[in-house]
């Protein structure tokens, strides 16, 4: 065959072998409120149920609102309300254990100040539990989130300023949220430690990952443990950088590796980055810069689907409104395609969170401005 052949085919060969693009249904509204409705979280069950949280301020005070689908997206319940107290309830976090139950955790003021609150359903979300306090701090809490393993034991992160500064705490239930353990502080540092993201992996080891700025500008930190929380790994730098590291999310991908992102300052302007473990946290791949835009790219979130896909979203100020943007990696995060805009809007679009359901079909919900006051939006790419 002549060279010229030879390349043509071998071009072929490459291009067949790239996954096709993404295509996205339309934006999809779901909620109108006379309020604001912001900081959405979505989770997504075994069988491809999508269940969604957020809050809205409808009531005079933030409170915590759930939704679900049962068609991929297409149609959604009414709004249910979840918390009913008399100031701030938000931040939520939301999952779904391997049982199908419920969970949902917030930080509200129950009796003045901020502590960690939870719910569950065992119905598909038609029915919920008492709230449950699972703090009972000196100082304020915040910046819960939660996760799940194999077995439905569940655990609770938070950040807690009770010893004088943010430290990061842990909580677990092993009779799906009946009853909880002793909450555990597993930072120790001489700064502030917050937004800590959680995931269990394959062989049920628990891994955290934060912010800190305790080097003395804001640094991505990780932490590991082995046997369910009772104890934990030496903390891990994640980031070296002039700038400031914030907001990490992780994901165990198909692959049992850990996905790490955050968003980082030290181009001048926020970006997105990325590392990842293929050994259970001991190791790490070098950072991957995954955003290369003009303006401000910030608050990421990550997950991970069936062969190896991710994808991560997070809002971007280049249209000179703030948009929300992605990127997808079909190999693990070994390469990643370049960063598509998923929302052109007449105002702000932010605080956007993503899942991929067992079809390998994308899920991604955020806040927007636009009708006025932000509302919560919806869009379904394969």
């Amino acid at each position: 065959m002549k060279k010229g052949c030879l390349l043509i085919a071998a071009l072929v060969s490459f291009f067949c072998a790239q996954a096709a693009p993404a295509t996205w249904t339309p934006n999809k509204r779901l909620t109108w409120s006379s309020g604001d409705s912001k900081y959405p979280a979505i989770a997504v069950s075994s069988s491809g149920i999508l269940h969604l949280v957020w809050h809205d301020n409808s009531p005079g005070n933030p409170e915590i609102f759930y939704r679900k689908s049962i068609d991929g997206g297409v149609t959604w319940t009414s709004s249910q309300r979840l918390s009913w107290t008399p100031a701030y309830s938000s931040s939520p976090s939301i999952i779904v254990d391997s049982s199908h139950r419920i969970h949902v955790v917030w930080h509200d003021y129950p009796q003045g100040d901020s502590e960690i609150c939870y719910r569950s359903s065992t119905d598909g979300g038609s029915t919920w539990t008492a709230m449950k306090r699972l703090t009972w701090s000196s100082g304020e809490t915040d910046a819960p989130a939660i996760a799940s393993d194999s077995f439905g034991y569940l655990y609770v992160v938070w950040a807690d300023s009770t010893p004088g500064n943010w430290e990061i705490y842990c909580r677990k239930s092993t009779d799906g949220g009946g009853t909880w353990g002793a909450a555990k502080r597993i930072t120790w540092t001489t700064g502030d430690s917050f937004d800590p993201a959680v995931a269990v992996d394959p062989s049920l080891y628990l891994h955290v990952a934060w912010w800190s700025d305790q080097p003395g500008n804001p640094t991505i930190y990780y932490k590991m443990s082995t046997n369910g929380a009772a104890s934990w790994t030496a903390a891990q730098r994640l980031s070296w950088s002039s700038g400031g590291s914030y907001n990490p999310d992780i994901a165990v991908d198909s692959s049992g590796h850990l996905q790490v992102v955050w968003h980082d300052y030290t181009p001048g302007f926020p970006e997105i980055f990325q590392r990842k473990s293929m050994d259970a946290g001991a190791t790490w791949t070098t950072r991957k810069r995954l955003s290369w835009t003009s303006s401000y790219s910030m608050d990421p979130a990550v997950a991970a689907g069936p062969s190896a896909t991710l994808y991560v979203v997070w809002y971007d100020t280049t249209p000179g409104n703030n948009e929300i943007y992605y990127v997808r990696s079909t190999n693990g995060g070994v390469t990643w395609e370049a960063a598509q805009r998923l929302t052109s809007t007449a105002s702000d679009s932010e605080n956007p969170d993503v899942v991929i359901d067992p079809s390998g079909f994308v899920h991604v919900v955020w806040d927007d401005e636009t009708p006025g006051n932000p509302e919560i939006y919806y869009k379904r790419g394969n």
